[in-house]
């Protein structure tokens, strides 16, 4: 068994606690049979909660973590206890090359921040981009990045997100040219701020990249699926992804309320009860789950801290598939390319 093949789980991150952690691990590990697990956390409860999944025990080791990272701990607080805490352990078992990859469902600005320090940046990639789906109506999920890790960036930031979530999306999507555009006020090239204008003019130019460069788009159409990542500042990326979940419970809740307010409903629920269940797998966010901090020297997965079973499996789907396909190798690469023709 190669190291390639395993996968650090914080065992301890998230806000559903250890059980649906290891449930969800336990789906995934038969989903991705040849896969192994490194479940970083504490061991007594570890191996406790092993025996509701004793297939999972012949695919996984406990590494011991005495600590956790809470959810309302400071970054600089959690650097500092980074070699007791399962986060900074499974971080760490990345570092070492124990692991191809790791997932938490921890604290974003915790993960980030030992991430970073742990890890380290690829050369020539200036900050790490948090990058995840978005559901659609095209055929395929929208990459979105950056989701919050950075509140302001400068064109040099951007340029090198759309390089990332462009690879993310040939990796995650199977897209040979994904369609990337900017996230702006307007689909006008004398629209948003400078900022936006010089990164828009440097993409239109990097017509060697494995990319098709659109132009902007509004927040109208995010979920259109017209392109295929959407580039924007942490800050924008942020307010975006959370008005798209909110947006998504209100029309599920809208619904039930429908539903339920007459005979009449609830006997139209009754007939039409596939299509909803369409919608409602549709818009679940445990369906898309598993964001990517890109451009670090190593894989760290951000799986939603309130993922139910389902979500944790898909996060670790997520990282198994970046691992297959060699993710970080392909955005070091690509920005090879692009510094090459820009220079």
């Amino acid at each position: 068994m190669t190291n390639s093949s395993r996968i650090a789980v914080d065992a301890m991150g998230g806000d559903e606690g250890l059980a649906v952690m290891l449930a969800g691990v336990a789906r995934a590990s038969r989903r991705f049979e040849d896969m192994r697990f490194i479940l970083v956390g504490d061991e007594m409860a570890i191996a406790a909660g092993l025996k509701s999944h004793p297939n999972l025990t012949a695919h996984s080791e406990i590494v011991h973590a005495p600590e956790l990272v809470g959810s309302n701990d400071k970054p600089s607080q959690a650097i500092r206890r980074a070699k007791t805490t399962s986060m900074g352990i499974a971080i760490d078992m990345v570092k070492q090359g124990r692991a191809a990859a790791c997932v938490s469902g921890g604290n974003t600005g915790a993960l980030m921040a030992m991430a970073k320090l742990s890890l380290r940046m690829i050369p020539g990639i200036d900050r790490p981009a948090l990058a995840g789906l978005m559901p659609t109506l095209g055929d395929n999920d929208t990459v979105v990045l950056d989701l919050g890790a950075n509140t302001e960036c400068d064109a040099r930031n951007l340029i090198q997100f759309a390089v990332m979530g462009a690879a993310y999306a040939r990796t995650t999507l199977d897209l040979a040219r994904p369609r990337v555009a900017l996230l702006n006020i307007g689909s006008e090239d004398q629209k948003g701020t400078e900022t936006i204008r010089d990164a828009a003019t440097a993409l239109r130019a990097a017509s060697h990249l494995p990319l098709d460069f659109t132009g902007f788009i509004e927040g109208d159409k995010l979920s259109r699926g017209d392109v295929d990542v959407i580039v924007c500042d942490g800050f924008s990326g942020n307010i975006a992804l959370k008005t798209a979940e909110g947006t998504a419970r209100f029309v599920a809740d809208l619904l039930k309320r429908a539903f339920r307010s007459s005979v009449r409903s609830k006997i139209g629920f009754l007939i039409s009860k596939p299509a909803t269940e369409l919608l409602r797998h549709h818009l679940d966010p445990n369906n898309h789950n598993g964001a990517v901090f890109l451009g670090l020297n190593g894989l760290v997965v951000k799986s939603h801290g309130g993922a139910n079973e389902v979500g944790v499996a898909t996060a670790i789907a997520a990282a198994a598939k970046m691992v297959r396909d060699d993710l970080t190798r392909r955005i070091a690469q690509d920005l090879r390319d692009f510094e090459k023709k820009a220079a």
